[in-house]
């Protein structure tokens, strides 16, 4: 299953849906014209390996030495168990924040200083929760020399972040990869192409119409 067939599964499974006219609320009080639960991966086979296929090609491709995949709780874990079952590779997770009991571990695995760990998350909109994923691993010793997910809103905020941070990242689906791959399989009109356009260049202001 290739990138476009991907994003038609992603579609038709109403994984990735639009709204420009009654748009979405996300966590952080964006208004957003597209909400991506891919969550719901994990109910659908084919596709999942699909991903898993993508992000194991991905990975190897750009991160040559990795020897250790991780997984961002909760969403990344599984897509991050399925990679590193293609690569045979060890696996580790990281939580938000460390357990309020037993041992009170933040990261779930082993690892070594000497490790070239790759972090996976499913979705990443500004990057704060992988990128805190990626300090509690440092902060343990360990060495995340890149994180990689499946699809990202690829924000000026996102690309801020990483740079921020200095960590490599690399997605499987960007958003206006999805946007162009969606008004050629006619999936939008052009109207709501351009809609999804202009959310994007400036979500704050694009949101601004609707209070």
């Amino acid at each position: 299953m290739n990138q476009e067939k991907i994003i038609t599964q992603l579609v038709e499974q109403k994984i990735i849906t639009i709204s420009p006219n009654k748009p979405y609320t996300y966590a952080s009080g964006m208004l957003s014209p597209i909400y991506t639960d891919l969550r719901l991966t994990v109910s659908y086979p084919e596709l999942r390996d699909a991903i898993a296929d993508g992000l194991a090609n991905l990975i190897k491709e750009k991160y040559p030495n990795v020897s250790i995949i991780g997984g961002v709780a909760t969403a990344g874990i599984p897509h991050a168990s399925w990679v590193a079952a293609k690569l045979k590779l060890p696996m580790i997770y990281v939580r938000p924040k460390p357990k309020d009991h037993g041992k009170g571990r933040q990261i779930e695995g082993l690892f070594s200083s000497d490790d070239e760990i790759v972090l996976i998350d499913d979705l990443i909109t500004t990057g704060g929760s992988v990128l805190n994923a990626v300090q509690a691993t440092q902060s343990e010793g360990g060495k995340v020399v890149g994180v990689a997910s499946i699809f990202t809103y690829y924000l000026k905020d996102t690309k801020e972040n990483f740079a921020k941070a200095k960590v490599d990242f690399t997605p499987l689906l960007t958003y206006p990869n999805l946007l162009q791959k969606e008004k050629e399989l006619n999936y939008i009109t052009p109207e709501q192409y351009e809609a999804l356009k202009t959310w994007h260049e400036d979500p704050w202001k694009w949101g601004e119409k609707f209070q």
